[in-house]
């Protein structure tokens, strides 16, 4: 959402003098508009067709930038791989971005962010059995890595497109929307914006719709009788939904204060240390019969992340010059696990693990 709201603002409403705050509003208020009237299906109608325009958007500016070029589709792709930009084997340990780390890394952040997403779940709540939601959980995970690779070939084309005509951008990502709208004409702009304003909504509303389904139902207890009325409730989630929503706006608001470097690198970093506890709370229900003491578990959740946070600071002088990237995760997700055993009730039973 941040990406959007900035492009919009930097490219359209600061021309029209509209400040950053007021774009951030309009936007949010247009998601909170078509999830409060439709619901789920809302939702899963609408990823699909934005979905679809945000892959569009991808194709059609890369052929866009390969007809700026002069050049066709098999020549760009041979330029990419002939170039620096494909090598995506690190070998020195040091490095954040060793092939090792990001390959487990990637591993790890992929199950916590796609499959342990209660975005994904509600979406398999909407399939009429167990067969169809299976079905679309291998539909999607393959059609993942088409969409991925894709993205890859999109971030090379668009690198090789500034290199040959000399374009410095101090933020990456800035770096599309430049290219789009300046150098490739209305009609990529266009086709740019549409494409993104698409990848933003699938995003935002699935965001909102899940923290408001979470917080009814683990904090409010809507799944139980509470006796209240169904209208009551209704009211109360439509409350709890508008809180996040400005949540939200807040949050955005400070990204965009704080931001000082490419803000996907922002988000893995930031999920190593949240997704970590939900790895480790996972893992300990899918391998242990454990019970543990409730009033503990908020502690560990916080405290194994502090303590990832504090061995990332100074890895290098404990490990041996190793530096940690995203596989911080993993780590903090083993604290976390480690955490459980600890305050668990009873001895460990190992066969039972096993």
């Amino acid at each position: 959402m941040f990406l959007v709201v900035n492009v919009l603002q930097v490219f359209v409403f600061d021309v029209w003098n509209i400040p950053f705050w007021m774009n951030l509003i309009l936007f949010i208020l247009l998601i909170l508009l078509y999830t409060l009237k439709g619901g789920i299906k809302t939702i899963v109608w609408t990823d699909t067709l934005q979905t679809t325009f945000m892959l569009l958007a991808v194709v059609l500016s890369i052929l866009l930038i390969c007809k700026n070029l002069h050049i066709h589709l098999n020549q760009l792709f041979a330029n990419i791989w002939h170039s620096s930009l494909s090598n995506i084997i690190i070998n020195d340990w040091h490095s954040k971005r060793h092939f090792i780390k990001l390959f487990f890394s990637g591993m790890f952040i992929t199950i916590v962010m796609t499959g342990l997403d209660q975005e994904m779940m509600q979406k398999n709540l909407s399939c009429r059995n167990l067969k169809d939601a299976q079905k679309n959980m291998f539909t999607f995970s393959f059609t993942l890595i088409f969409v991925n690779f894709l993205f890859l070939i999109l971030g090379a084309v668009l690198l090789l497109y500034a290199q040959a005509n000399s374009i410095n951008v101090l933020l990456t990502d800035n770096l599309f929307p430049t290219i789009a709208i300046k150098f490739l004409g209305p009609v990529s702009g266009l086709v740019f914006l549409v494409g993104l304003i698409s990848a933003a909504y699938p995003s935002a509303d699935g965001a909102l719709t899940s923290l408001t389904t979470i917080f009814c139902i683990d904090f409010l207890n809507f799944n139980k009788n509470t006796g209240l009325s169904e209208k009551v409730k209704t009211r109360i989630r439509y409350l709890v939904h508008f809180i996040i929503a400005t949540i939200l706006l807040f949050v955005i608001l400070a990204v965009r204060a704080l931001n000082n470097k490419a803000v996907i690198d922002n988000l893995f970093t930031i999920a190593g240390y949240t997704y970590g506890p939900l790895l480790g709370f996972y893992s300990f229900g899918l391998f242990t019969k454990q019970k543990v003491y409730d009033n503990w578990v908020p502690f560990i959740a916080l405290l194994s992340p502090v303590i990832c946070y504090i061995i990332s600071l100074y890895s290098k002088q404990l490990l041996f010059g190793y530096v940690f990237g995203y596989e911080i995760l993993i780590l903090n997700g083993l604290l976390t696990f480690l955490g459980l055993l600890i305050i668990s009730k009873k001895r460990i039973n190992y066969k039972e693990m096993i």
